[in-house]
């Protein structure tokens, strides 16, 4: 007979070594999921592209047309890389719709959105309840995310009117993050922000 006895401390100690275990591992879990979606470090951060050529963005948007990146020379472009489940992206939204409606007007700037590690019908979706009406890439992003470098969402690169990558943010941004940054390398006054 090749039975093993189990004596009630060993099925103890084994149940506890389980729970111990699948204890350990739900905590790293959350402690990963932490890590991937927190917006870290907030504000202005290093990029081996700043000061080079802004990496090619170009194709299809959420509605149908095609978004080309030099198509948008001459005027300020903020790139931004976001997904619909990122909590510090969705409070970003309307500071980026803010800045959007402030330069529509005038055409000196614009946003480009680009969708990292989600669906188009999320992302239309998304726009849809929160606004937001400017160019959006949802289809094939991983390749311009790569050109980036982008590590975590949400990342936003301003590209100046001459092509070339001015700044990197990462975590949220705001408006007057944006504002501030434009009139700092430009020399100008930030727009409607009361200064």
């Amino acid at each position: 007979m090749n039975d093993v006895i189990e004596l009630p401390d060993q099925r103890g100690n084994r149940r506890l070594g389980l729970a111990l275990s699948l204890g350990v591992a739900v905590i790293l879990g959350a402690l990963i999921a932490v890590l991937a979606t927190s917006d870290g470090e907030r504000g202005l951060g290093p990029s081996p592209l700043i000061g080079e050529v802004a990496p090619a963005i170009a194709g299809p948007t959420t509605d149908g047309d095609t978004f080309d990146l030099d198509d948008h020379r001459g005027r300020w472009v903020v790139v931004n890389f976001f997904s619909t489940t990122c909590i510090p992206c969705i409070v970003e939204h309307p500071e980026l719709v803010a800045f959007d409606e402030a330069h529509e007007a005038i055409g000196d700037a614009e946003v480009v959105s680009i969708a990292f590690s989600d669906t188009a019908a999320n992302v239309e979706e998304f726009f849809s309840e929160n606004g937001g009406d400017w160019d959006v890439l949802a289809a094939d992003t991983g390749r311009h995310a790569i050109a980036y470098g982008v590590a975590a969402v949400p990342e936003t690169y301003l590209v100046a009117p001459s092509g070339i990558v001015t700044s990197k943010f990462t975590g949220g941004i705001t408006r007057a993050d944006l504002e501030t940054e434009i009139a700092r390398l430009s020399g100008t006054p930030a727009t409607g922000l009361g200064g």
